[in-house]
């Protein structure tokens, strides 16, 4: 098993996780590679402590003869910086290291908004290069990116916007370096109004209001700089909601259909579609699906289910409250330590007394009946048994947020006492020949294998990431540490990215 472990291939499938690709690459070039992305990797040469740059097939393309580091910014694209006494220098260069922008006492901005544009500073003046190391927008007092294709530039104290070919847009000065935000930014003009403009600087909208937020746009949250209390308006300035509110709350995630209004620790909403107020008798509203929301009661800490009219519909003594979208339908799935429900549209529960729900994917679920383990159908709540499998350890609810949208694989066990991991589908993704494995919580993709009494790393794409070799484990957050023979090695965590049916 060790010996085939680290098994090196002539070329690396793109397939395969940066996490594993930097272990790969490590072992065959005999140098530690710290990062790698997009073909290439940044390795690490410990006695001469220099830097260097790795494909993909583990050729070593560039040695830095400096002291100093080296940045992958994207594709073959580097930062280079060299280190001598107090004085550093910096520049561009691709995977070889012909250098695109000279290295100089000059530091670069690389905004993650864009692999088009790199800002370089040098002294006190700021200028736009492409990485074929061409000026775009020449040295200026400042310039910061606004939008995916769209900077401000300060010049004689006055910001001016210009496009990603280095074209001023207008004439028109402002104030301040806007954000822009789905084309449009807040500014304050110089009437010390608040005005939208779009992406070429225009005026699209003028306010005689005070404008705090333009996030949902076309309904604006105004502020009232007496009293500090919040109001709704549309874009003609007509009033939704007075300001008298102490909270207004855009959705951020999911469809955006709603805006919450907060007075008294009561919660007012917003429908978009329909342009009308909901008042609530409750404090804090999660949207879920068909104009539902969770409602949390701080006395019993305990959730239920409102409807956009503020009827309390399913009573609040629930720990666990959250929409999923399974098979093309939407689901309220509700758990207390009594009970679990999966309610659908019409708030009828799919699933028997007796079924534990273990996982969510969006095809189907993997659920406990009876001692026995299926895939569960939402469509004609038929189950599918998964053959041989005695334990599934499921994981806490708390694993749920916007970025986590279904469960991970499942870690089972089977009638040799053997485990492994299956898919949403109930496919074999970790073969069944360890003695345990231990998964962490939140998002980690890497988890722990034990097989003859010694602990190794592999990941959900069955990619050996450490030797089944170490003694003990410890888990430190970010971090996995492996101790062996009185030396440590370390882990960095990296996020599971399986959409919860495709591995």
């Amino acid at each position: 098993m060790r010996s085939l472990f680290f098994i090196l291939c002539s070329t690396i499938c793109a397939a395969q996780t940066h996490q594993y690709t930097k272990t790969v690459l490590s072992k065959k070039t005999g140098k530690e590679v710290t990062s790698y992305s997009e073909g290439y990797g940044i390795l690490y040469d410990a006695v001469t402590k220099k830097q260097g740059i790795v494909d993909s097939l583990g050729n070593i393309t560039f040695e830095s003869p400096y002291k100093g580091s080296i940045y992958h910014i994207f594709k073959n694209k580097f930062v280079l910086s060299s280190e001598e006494g107090n004085r550093t220098k910096s520049g561009i260069i691709d995977e070889k290291g012909n250098e695109i922008i000279s290295l100089d006492t000059q530091d670069f901005n690389t905004p993650w908004l864009s692999k088009e544009r790199i800002i370089c500073s040098k002294g006190d003046k700021e200028a736009v290069y492409d990485y074929s190391g061409k000026l775009i927008i020449p040295f200026s007092d400042r310039v910061r990116l606004a939008a995916p294709n769209r900077f401000f530039v300060l010049k004689d104290k006055q910001w001016f916007l210009y496009d990603f070919n280095g074209n001023r847009l207008n004439e028109r000065g402002f104030k301040e370096d806007y954000n822009f935000e789905n084309g449009k930014a807040l500014i304050i003009n110089d009437e010390d109004k608040n005005e939208i403009i779009g992406p070429e600087g225009q005026t699209l909208h003028t306010f005689t209001q005070y404008i705090v937020d333009i996030t949902a746009y076309p309904f604006l949250i105004t502020k009232n700089k007496t009293t500090g209390k919040y109001g709704l308006i549309d874009t003609e300035e007509n009033i939704i909601a007075d300001e008298i509110f102490s909270e207004i709350t855009p959705e951020y995630f999911g469809n955006k259909e709603y805006i919450y209004l907060r007075k008294n620790n009561k919660t007012t909403v917003f429908h978009k579609k329909d342009k009308k107020l909901y008042p609530g008798n409750f404090k804090y509203l999660n949207s879920l699906s068909g104009q539902f929301f969770s409602v949390y009661n701080d006395k019993l800490r305990k959730y239920g289910v409102t409807d956009i009219e503020g009827n309390l519909v399913v009573p609040q003594e629930y720990d666990f409250i959250r929409n999923f979208s399974i098979s093309g339908h939407n689901f309220i799935y509700l758990k207390n330590r009594k009970e679990e429900k999966l309610l659908d549209k019409d708030l009828k529960n799919r699933i028997d007394t007796d079924v534990k729900i273990l996982a969510f994917y969006p095809d189907n679920l993997i659920v406990n009946k009876q001692n026995k383990y299926y895939r569960f159908s939402v469509n004609d709540q038929s189950m599918a048994e998964l053959k041989n499998i005695t334990l599934i350890k499921g994981h806490d609810t708390g694993y749920f947020n916007p970025l986590n949208l279904y469960s991970k694989p499942v870690v089972c066990q089977n009638n040799n006492r053997l485990y492994g991991v299956l898919d949403g589908k109930g496919k074999e993704i970790i073969p069944f020949i360890y003695e345990d494995i231990i998964v962490f919580e939140n998002s980690e993709n890497e988890f722990i294998v034990k097989k003859d009494g010694k602990y190794g790393v592999l990941n959900f794409q069955n990619e050996p990431l450490r030797e089944i070799i170490y003694d003990k484990y410890f888990w430190q957050k970010e971090v996995l540490r492996m101790d062996y023979n009185n030396t440590s090695d370390f882990i960095y965590f990296t996020r599971f990215k399986g959409s919860g049916a495709q591995f």
